[in-house]
């Protein structure tokens, strides 16, 4: 049977085609198995982040709370001040958390709420009047029970910026307003509650919305392809990116609810520059453009930020006010299209001006120096990249009131000094510590005489010569051993020369007189070089030296006769340490700039706990202050005793180093202690003695700020025998004029001293420090803090 024409070559089409067909079959099975690997690895990615830490925050530093309780002393004028530095308005009836209004002595306050480490902090509507200086009423506006303490929101200092400086306040889904969802959905993108992460009806309801008005007025991305686009992807435009941004998209819908991508949204959009850095997130655009929390916003404020997301620099409203103003309304029309709000709400809120605040989102003052020691402390405990990343709220212990009054003062006063003595304008220089008496909390830092300026912090690294600072360690030490020394015994104030080395060493007074026999506690608030000299000799150089460790020196002092008259260089922050102790009657409290830490979630991270040492007797420390006072009363600081308010009482020491390349002021009162140095830099004479140059200082800050005056109530087993003797130790008897031991009573030896000189210092150079038999070796007790600035 004859084979018909043309069947052979069909079996081999088809064969052709089966073989085409299988490798095509190949190819879509490889193209989807690799295409499923791929949404594998990007479901990770998108996993990974979204689950990991999202974003490296930086470290927020905040100012001591402002606590308001019945009776604190307090001026109505501090706390408008510290209202006003905190942005809250000022209105005539406030309604809204961040307002308040006054009335002469009274104020009605709106508190805002905030999380502290030790609990949430409510916000509250408050009444609160002032009489004579203090808080006379603190009441609850609402009708409530009066609180017995309030805090306000502490004041934002500093960032610690992650290397990349982006800056952002991370909000929760439950904390951004309603308001400002509603009109990010209506502008960005409206099916965002029905989608799947990509639109394509919304890319072409956005092309003809943006072909009718003749511009761009609506987005043709999801909300979640332009997250996916900021979080995870570059910004090349780019066919591969374009395809992975919307796999992603979808990934992230599948994963994550509607709440989730909303939130990560709100926090990780970008808003706007300031210098350097970037803002980030609706929480913290809202502080940088308003001065606002973000539950503050109204109506005009939120249309504004939303339509910011579009171009955040080309409608930069400090840059391009008439363009933002534009993008502004157009968004209140949207927001009107889709019922957000209403016609009538939206043609109000054009009327309104663009209201951007100076200086927002950024911390409220310049404290550098404050924030140089606060990291010097946080780098004990934390790693650099920790603090620029980890989010963490540092709780610290400046005090906006003490602060702004150091920083009023050092400028004022050193160019009135510079004046009178007719020098070089700009050629003094200051620092200028203040610390809390039981605590040793450092409430205010100035490293030098110009605010905010973050150059040499002479506070923390100026060691300079201490002159006659040093003595009431000496007379600490003479006091500690009452079974030798009492206010009132005897000292030689007469020539003193010896060989030191191959040199002789012939200190003399300041006004180069010898004044024979003089009482302890004259010696001291006369500053007298000669006698201080004979007694540091007799208790010895090593003693004395060691009752200054026990105060809290760190810094090696040289064991030389010249240390009992100043030979010693310490910082100001170092001295403060010192003068703590004796103010707090012998207890060290180490010095400290920070309360609590507390991670991103509000969990205590470190506590910096109040450590206090007995590290002296009380009754010589007591003695001391006594002395101390009439420093102020009768001595060579009585410019500031003249100026003290009805009873007020402070303690303290001047300062002068040799030539008076040196001015010096140490000094406190009952709740606050304080030190001042004035000088120039380049270590030249000036002309200025302790009681000239730097007490001056410390009275304008001091004489300005709230203070208790020093306790009258002696510690257990000293007596206080009437009014205007010296107080002495129990089962002692006071020494008489001639004496060196304790044998009779010497009644009002010190009560009619006069002074040997007024603003005079001795020529002198560092300090010492007292001691009890009973008190630890400095090696037992260190203090590592302090350590840190010069070990």
């Amino acid at each position: 049977m004859a084979r018909l024409p043309g069947r052979a070559p069909v079996r081999r089409h088809r064969g052709f085609g089966g073989f085409l067909f299988r490798w095509v079959l190949l190819i879509l099975v490889g193209v989807g198995l690799a295409g499923t690997l791929y949404s594998i690895h990007l479901d990770r990615v998108v996993r990974g982040k979204f689950e990991g830490q999202r974003w490296a925050l930086p470290a927020r530093v905040y100012a001591r709370p402002l606590e308001l309780y019945a009776d604190r002393p307090l001026l109505a004028d501090q706390l408008q001040a510290e209202l006003d530095r905190l942005n809250y308005r000022r209105t005539a009836t406030p309604d809204v958390p961040g307002s308040y209004s006054r009335d002469g002595e009274r104020f009605l306050v709106r508190t805002r709420s905030f999380r502290f480490w030790d609990g949430e902090e409510p916000g509250r509507a408050l009444t609160v009047g002032f009489a004579e200086g203090r808080v006379a009423e603190l009441g609850d506006a609402s009708g409530g029970p009066a609180p017995a303490l309030v805090r306000l929101d502490p004041m934002l200092i500093a960032s610690i910026y992650p290397t990349h400086n982006e800056d952002r306040v991370l909000v929760r889904r439950k904390e951004i307003p309603d308001l400002l969802i509603r009109t990010l959905v209506a502008v960005e993108d409206r099916s965002f509650y029905r989608h799947v992460g990509v639109d394509p009806r919304g890319i072409a309801r956005a092309a003809f919305s943006n072909l009718r008005a003749g511009g761009v007025v609506e987005g043709a991305s999801t909300l979640t392809q332009q997250l996916v686009k900021n979080f995870y992807l570059t910004a090349d435009r780019t066919f591969e990116r374009k395809i992975n941004e919307a796999l992603m998209a979808l990934l992230l819908e599948q994963r994550y609810s509607k709440d989730e991508i909303l939130e990560a949204y709100s926090n990780e959009i970008y808003l706007g520059q300031d210098g350097s850095r970037a803002i980030h997130g609706f929480g913290l655009a809202s502080s940088f453009f308003f001065n606002k929390p973000l539950e503050e916003l109204g109506i005009p404020e939120t249309a504004l930020m939303v339509g910011l997301v579009q171009a955040p620099s080309s409608l930069d409203p400090r840059r391009h006010p008439e363009a933002a103003l534009k993008r502004r309304d157009l968004v209140l029309d949207l927001m009107a299209r889709d019922g957000v709000i209403s016609t009538a709400d939206a043609e109000a809120a054009k009327r309104v001006p663009l209201g951007i605040a100076e200086g927002g989102g950024r911390p409220v003052g310049e404290y550098p120096d404050f924030v140089s020691l606060v990291r010097r402390q946080l780098q004990r405990d934390y790693r650099e990249e920790d603090l620029r990343s980890e989010g963490l709220n540092i709780f610290t212990t400046l005090d906006p009131l003490v602060q702004s009054a150091v920083e009023s003062s050092l400028p004022t006063r050193l160019s009135d000094l510079e004046k009178s003595r007719r020098m070089k304008a700009g050629s003094l220089e200051a620092a200028a510590v203040v610390t809390s008496v039981a605590q040793g909390e450092v409430l205010a830092l100035a490293g030098g005489r110009e605010p905010g300026y973050a150059g040499f912090n002479r506070a923390l690294d100026s060691v300079r010569s201490i002159g006659s600072l040093v003595k009431p360690a000496v007379y600490l030490a003479a006091l500690s051993k009452p079974e030798r020394y009492s206010l009132t015994t005897s000292l030689q104030d007469t020539p003193v020369s010896m060989r030191v080395g191959d040199k002789i060493w012939a200190p003399k007074n300041y006004d180069r007189r010898v004044n024979g026999s003089v009482p302890l506690h004259r010696a001291l608030s006369s500053s007298l070089n000669l006698a201080t000299v004979h007694l540091g000799l007799s208790l010895g150089v090593t003693e004395v030296t060691e009752t200054l460790y026990r105060l809290g020196a760190q810094r090696r002092i040289s064991k030389v006769p010249a240390m009992l008259l100043g030979a010693v260089s310490l910082s100001p922050l170092e001295v403060a340490q010192v003068y703590q102790t004796i103010a707090a009657g012998g207890y060290r409290a180490p010095l400290r700039a920070i309360r609590e830490v507390m991670d991103p979630n509000g969990r205590p991270l470190n506590r910096y706990p109040l450590a206090v040492e007995a590290v002296v007797d009380p009754r010589a420390a007591y003695l001391t202050t006594w002395a101390m006072q009439r420093v102020v009363t009768h001595g060579t600081a009585r410019w500031l005793g003249e100026k003290l308010p009805k009873g007020m009482t402070m303690a303290g020491k001047t300062g002068t180093t040799d030539e008076m390349r040196d001015s010096w002021f140490a000094g406190f009162s009952g709740d606050k202690v304080a030190v001042v140095w004035v000088g120039r830099d380049d270590y030249q004479p000036m002309g200025l003695a302790g009681g000239t140059g730097a007490l001056r200082v410390w009275g304008d800050f001091m004489l300005a700020i709230p203070n208790e005056p020093l306790s009258d109530v002696p510690p257990d087993g000293v007596v206080v025998a009437g009014a205007g003797e010296a107080p002495y130790i129990a089962g002692t008897t006071p020494a008489g004029r001639t004496g060196g031991g304790a044998k009779k009573p010497a009644r009002g030896s010190g009560d009619t001293q006069e002074l040997a000189q007024s603003d005079a210092e001795p020529a002198a150079d560092p300090e010492p420090a007292p001691e009890t038999k009973a008190a630890p070796k400095a090696s037992s007790s260190k203090n590592l803090f302090m350590s840190d600035f010069f070990n």
